[in-house]
């Protein structure tokens, strides 16, 4: 039985700690991004997750040829996006599940499939997607302010947030996520991939 005193945050923050130290010893030179991959179980708003990763120079290199280099740098299409460990209200996660589901109650945000409910359960979905993106927001944040990603790979590193379900959004979450400093080169190749 899961301890009720832990919370969902809590639970995020040592999960993805442990997540970061299991990345192989010989790939952690290469990384030079995390990534948390936004996604949701079933395409549920109820059961979303975040996969948490990397990107490397190799993968870099490989992408690079075939184009622009900012884009083989920072968009995450170009990126590596499989076989990271997930976190949240998946089957992988069964703490972060029941922690989630528990949460999301309290903030009276849950609710049944079979309810009947129409625009009130679209609100609700919106509202359970708001609250997903911003715990991982968080979670980059307190990853970076308790200094977790630098002692773990000896230099910090940034964290690029993102769905795939919201193009765009990973600037606004990115920058949020992160000591400005990390991202300056993101930001310098988004603001002009937006002005091409």
């Amino acid at each position: 039985m899961t301890d009720r005193r832990e919370s969902f945050p809590a639970h995020l923050l040592e999960a993805a700690t442990g997540v970061l130290e299991r990345f192989p010893e010989e790939v952690r030179p290469e990384i030079y991004a995390l990534s948390f991959r936004i996604w949701r179980v079933d395409d549920d708003d109820r059961r979303p997750y975040v996969a948490i990763g990397y990107n490397t120079e190799t993968q870099y290199e490989r992408e690079k040829r075939h184009g622009d280099p900012g884009e083989a740098r920072w968009n995450y299409a170009c990126w590596l996006l499989d076989g990271f460990e997930m976190l949240g209200n998946a089957p992988k996660d069964p703490v972060g599940a029941r922690l989630y589901v528990a949460e999301v109650q309290d903030l009276g945000l849950w609710f049944e499939e079979d309810e009947p409910g129409g625009d009130d359960q679209d609100i609700l979905r919106e509202l359970l997607r708001e609250h997903f993106a911003d715990a991982c927001v968080e979670l980059a944040r307190r990853l970076h302010a308790d200094g977790r990603i630098e002692k773990l790979f000896g230099r910090p590193l940034p964290v690029v947030v993102f769905d795939m379900y919201c193009p765009g959004w990973e600037v606004e979450a990115t920058e949020a996520a992160n000591p400005p400093e990390l991202v300056e080169e993101f930001l310098r190749w988004q603001r002009a991939a937006e002005e091409a």
